[in-house]
């Protein structure tokens, strides 16, 4: 028999069952709350509320750990390459040689976009960021390329694989248009990771030559940035998602909504606050001061995190393959200095300490981005291409959800009871008598 959790109120007994998850977490299904009691919950920022069940991404926030598929997050870093990290996402196993290169197959003859396309970026404006223009170009795929009929499991292969080799073809292309370069086309004997660089630092008086250290590491952010249960972006696209929009419109609500500080935006906030730092002398004790006074709206970007409460497993990595790429190139980067001053002083900060405020993933990931040559307003995008497997496996999993409905949240109304109409005149006079 099931476990059922009791809700008491005004003398009268409520039931409601235990849902438990393969790893132990447990879930009170609320789904008939209302209609037995007349209550929903309260819960800014869904904290506390599991909107779906998933079997994509498994985090656990007080033990550190992630898990794609049930792989640990640094096996994968370490062993696997993006494209096989999103396969696994994808399609919930890992690949056999055959399916992986069939996969890659794919993904190489969906790079190319349509060059009627090229208008399009041609026509924002130079100073637009490329997140608004990646989201906007995402959505206008879809008058490119079908959307999803009832073709079955090879055309909505066909579409995800559209969007992932896309996306990265379209990043690469309004980078090369807003510097007023000459677009580099893909090449079917790169793979997925070194094509993007190339992509991206090609040109015809310098050609780019690939180093397979940065393409390794590039897999590696990208394979770091892959999933991450339900964050915002990702709860955006399963939101927008559920009303049954075309898919490209889902994915470019989930670009729109990782464009914020707050959450895929974070890796560039650290390295604009790492460099006030150094404008500011390199010391970041006053910054780390300012952080810890309620008064101050300052804050230290990529420290904490809503769900891990020890270390993000990301970082140890990220960390990692910061240090060894700097070293490669023999770059001497005083941001990276100040960010270990500043990781020292903080993790022996009491007040951080108590609050559990750990590096995250974005405090190194930025400087690894510059040290590759990545312009800063590039960083978020660079996290979205990365995110994109994620988001495609959770709209696909969403779809296939036999309890998935049109997201619907309640609210507590707090404004005024119902109030009498005044017309126009009268509210006039009212206003007159007041003022003398």
């Amino acid at each position: 028999m099931s476990e059922k959790v009791k809700l008491e109120y005004n003398g009268k007994i409520y039931e409601f069952p235990v849902i438990v998850g393969t790893e132990g977490e447990k879930a009170i299904d609320i789904r008939e709350l209302r209609e037995k009691t007349g209550f929903i919950t309260y819960d800014p920022g869904l904290a506390n509320t599991g909107v779906c069940k998933s079997s994509i991404t498994y985090v656990n926030g007080e033990k550190g750990i992630l898990r794609y598929r049930g792989y640990p997050i640094e096996e994968l870093a370490e062993k696997s390459t993006f494209v096989e990290t999103a396969y696994l996402l994808l399609n919930g196993e890992l690949p056999t040689k055959e399916e992986l290169k069939a996969f890659s197959d794919k993904l190489n003859d969906h790079s190319l976009v349509h060059e009627d396309m090229r208008e399009f970026f041609q026509n924002f404006p130079r100073r637009a960021h490329p997140m608004g223009i990646l989201s906007s170009m995402v959505t206008a795929l879809r008058e490119f390329y079908p959307e999803l009929k009832e073709g079955g499991e090879e055309e909505l292969n066909t579409t995800l694989a559209r969007l992932l080799s896309k996306v990265r073809t379209m990043a690469a292309m309004a980078y090369k248009i807003s510097r007023g370069h000459k677009v580099i086309y893909p090449r079917h004997d790169l793979s997925y990771c070194a094509n993007f660089l190339n992509m991206m630092f090609d040109s015809p008086v310098k050609p780019y030559v690939i180093d397979d250290d940065i393409v390794k590491g590039l897999n590696i952010f990208w394979i770091l940035h892959a999933d991450h249960e339900q964050n915002c972006s990702t709860a955006a696209v399963r939101l927008v998602g559920s009303a049954k929009v075309n898919i490209y419109a889902a994915i470019s609500a989930g670009i729109s909504a990782l464009w914020g500080p707050l959450h895929g935006g974070a890796n560039q906030a650290v390295i604009e606050m790492l460099k006030e730092i150094y404008e500011n002398g390199g010391d970041p004790k006053p910054f780390i001061e300012r952080a810890k006074d309620k008064n101050d709206p300052f804050r230290l970007m990529g420290f904490g995190h809503r769900i891990y409460k020890t270390h993000d497993p990301r970082e140890k990595i990220m960390k990692k393959l910061c240090h060894k790429i700097l070293d490669k190139l023999k770059i001497k980067d005083p941001l990276l200095d100040i960010a270990r001053k500043l990781e020292e002083m903080a993790l022996n900060d009491p007040y951080f300490q108590e609050k559990k405020l750990y590096p995250n993933v974005d405090f190194y990931s930025g400087i690894f981005l510059r040290a590759i040559g990545i312009p800063e307003n590039m960083f978020t995008v660079m996290f979205a291409i990365g995110r994109l497997p994620g988001w495609l496996a959770q709209w696909k999993e969403s779809m296939e959800d036999p309890d998935g409905k049109l997201y619907r949240p309640r609210q507590v109304y707090v404004g005024p009871s119902k109030r009498e109409y005044i017309p126009i005149e009268e509210r006039e006079k009212s206003t007159a008598t007041e003022s003398t």
